[in-house]
C-alpha cells in the first residue's frame, strides 16, 4: 500500500503523435508494452483542418476526427481467418468516390445496407453502426439548403462513424470509445484527444518574419494561398465557391480561411513551397482570430501522470506535437521527477514545417522547440522534456551534433534505418526491429 508520501511506481507510456506517420510505429509500441504488461496512451491534437473532416466541420462543426479514427483504424488487432475484423478496418477506412454526385449515392448505398462493405460485418454490428451513419445523415439533411449542401466527395466512413456518434451520445469522448469496442481495441490502449470538446480548434503559426499563417492546412500542406486578408468582401476574386451568406455550422464573423472546404491537398513535401520563414511559435485561435490558451484533456494529464516514458513519435512538428504539448498543463506533467525517459524519435527529413529548406532545423532545434512549446525552453532546462534523442542516419536527415547534445544531457540513440520507394515517394525509414530494440533499452533504463 502507499504510503502518503510515497507515489505508486509508473509503467505507463505515452506518445504524442498526429495520424499518418506515427502509423506506421504502432507494431513497434505494440511489442513494447507486451513484453511489459503496461498501458500505452496516444495523445492526439485535433486541430486539423484538411480533408475529409474540413467539410464535417464546415457543415455539421465539431472537433477534427481524422487522426483520432486513422490511429483507432490502424489498432485494429490483426487475426488471421478473422473476416469481420478485416471488414471493419475496410469499412472505416473506406473513403467515397471523388465525384460528389457519386459519392451521394454511394453514401446511401452504405447507410441503407446495400454496400458491398457490409457483406462479412454480423447482422448487430452492422445495425449499431448503421444508426449511427443514418444519424449523420439526418443531421446533413436537416442542415441542407438549396444554397448550402454536403459534399460527399472523398468522405471517409471512419470520420463519418465518429461525427454522427458524437452527435447522438453528444460526447466526443463516448464516440471514440464506441469506436473502439466495435473494432475489438485492446483495453490496455487509449486514444486520447489532446482536447475532450464538442468544438472546434484552430491553430495559427507566426513565422520569424512576422508573418501569421491560419489554419493547420495552410501551414503544412496548403490547398490555397496560405495567407487571406481578414475583410473577403473587400476581395476582387473572394474565396471561389463560398457564399457569404449561407446558413453553416460556424459563429457569425468566423474567419473565412477557417470556414473553406480542404478536401484535396498533398502531403507530399515536392508539392508544397517553402515557407517564407522559419516558424516562431503555434497557438490556439478561437473563431475570430484571437488567442485562446485551451486546458488539456484531464485524461492527458492523468495518461502523463501514471507513465514512465513519453515518446515524441515521428509527425509533423508544429502541427501534430507541438498542438498538444502548449495546452496548458501538459508541459509541467512531462516535467514531473515520475517521468523517468523523455525521448524524441527524429523525423528521417525536413519537411516544410521545419524549413526552409536552406535553413531546415537541426536536431537540437527540434528539441529547443519542444521545451520552449512545453513553456521553458528560454531557460536552457531542455532535459526536462527531452532526455533521449533517437536519430537515423542518412541523406536528408535533420542534422545531428551528438557532442553538443551530449552535452546539455540529452542521450543519442542512432539506429539502422532502410530505403523504401521509388521515385519521388523514395525515403528513409527506421528499421522496425532497430527502433524497437532501442526504445525497449531506454525503457528499461534506471
Amino acid at each position: 500500500m502507499d504510503t502518503p508520501n510515497s507515489m505508486p511506481e509508473r509503467s505507463g507510456i505515452s506518445v504524442f503523435s498526429g495520424g499518418t506517420a506515427a502509423n506506421s510505429l504502432v507494431d513497434v509500441f505494440n511489442k513494447i508494452i507486451e513484453k511489459r504488461n503496461c498501458r500505452l496512451n496516444y495523445i492526439i491534437p485535433i486541430s486539423d483542418n484538411g480533408g475529409s473532416s474540413s467539410e464535417l466541420i464546415r457543415f455539421v462543426g465539431g472537433p477534427s476526427v481524422g487522426d483520432i479514427r486513422s490511429r483507432l483504424v490502424r489498432l485494429i488487432p490483426n487475426h488471421e481467418g478473422d473476416e469481420e475484423r478485416t471488414a471493419l478496418k475496410t469499412l472505416f477506412e473506406y473513403r467515397l468516390c471523388r465525384d460528389p454526385l457519386k459519392a451521394r449515392a454511394e453514401w446511401l448505398d452504405i447507410v441503407e445496407a446495400r454496400h458491398l462493405l457490409w457483406t462479412f460485418i454480423s447482422s448487430p454490428k452492422r445495425e449499431l453502426i448503421r444508426s449511427v451513419l443514418n444519424t449523420l445523415n439526418l443531421e446533413i439533411v436537416k442542415r441542407t439548403r438549396p444554397t448550402s449542401s454536403f459534399n460527399f466527395a472523398e468522405a471517409s466512413i471512419g470520420n463519418m462513424f465518429l461525427t454522427g456518434a458524437r452527435i447522438f451520445s453528444g460526447s466526443f469522448e463516448s464516440a471514440i470509445y464506441l469506436l473502439a469496442m466495435i473494432c475489438s481495441i485492446p483495453p490496455s490502449i487509449s486514444v486520447l484527444p489532446a482536447i475532450n470538446s464538442n468544438f472546434t480548434h484552430h491553430i495559427s503559426a507566426g513565422l520569424t518574419n512576422g508573418t501569421h499563417i491560419t489554419g493547420q492546412v495552410a501551414i503544412s500542406h496548403p490547398s490555397a494561398p496560405t495567407a487571406l486578408p481578414d475583410d473577403q468582401s473587400s476581395l476582387s476574386h473572394p474565396i471561389p465557391g463560398f457564399d457569404y451568406n449561407n446558413e453553416d455550422a460556424n459563429l457569425p464573423g468566423s474567419l473565412p480561411a477557417l470556414r473553406r472546404q480542404h478536401i484535396a491537398f498533398s502531403k507530399e513535401d515536392d508539392d508544397n513551397d517553402d515557407l517564407p520563414a522559419r516558424i516562431e511559435r503555434v497557438w490556439y485561435i478561437n473563431p475570430y482570430g484571437h488567442e485562446i490558451w485551451p486546458v488539456a484533456n484531464p485524461k492527458v494529464i492523468d495518461a502523463l501522470r501514471q507513465s514512465r516514458t513519453v515518446i515524441y513519435s515521428i509527425g509533423s512538428l508544429y502541427t501534430s506535437i507541438i498542438p498538444s504539448i502548449i495546452l496548458r498543463g501538459v508541459g509541467q506533467a512531462i516535467a514531473e521527477q515520475g517521468v523517468r525517459h523523455r525521448v524524441l524519435i527524429l523525423n528521417s527529413k525536413n519537411d516544410r514545417e521545419t524549413g526552409p529548406k536552406k535553413e531546415a532545423l537541426s536536431a537540437k532545434e527540434f528539441i529547443e522547440a519542444i521545451a520552449r512549446a512545453a513553456g521553458d525552453g528560454a531557460n536552457g532546462e531542455v532535459r526536462r522534456f527531452v532526455s533521449h534523442l533517437i536519430y537515423l542516419e542518412g541523406e536528408g536527415v535533420p542534422k545531428v551534433d551528438v557532442g553538443q547534445l551530449e552535452k546539455e544531457g540529452i542521450k543519442c540513440v542512432k539506429v539502422a534505418g532502410r530505403w523504401v520507394g521509388e521515385g519521388r515517394g523514395r525515403g528513409l525509414r527506421y528499421d522496425e526491429l532497430e527502433l524497437a530494440r532501442a526504445l525497449e533499452e531506454i525503457v528499461d533504463e534506471e
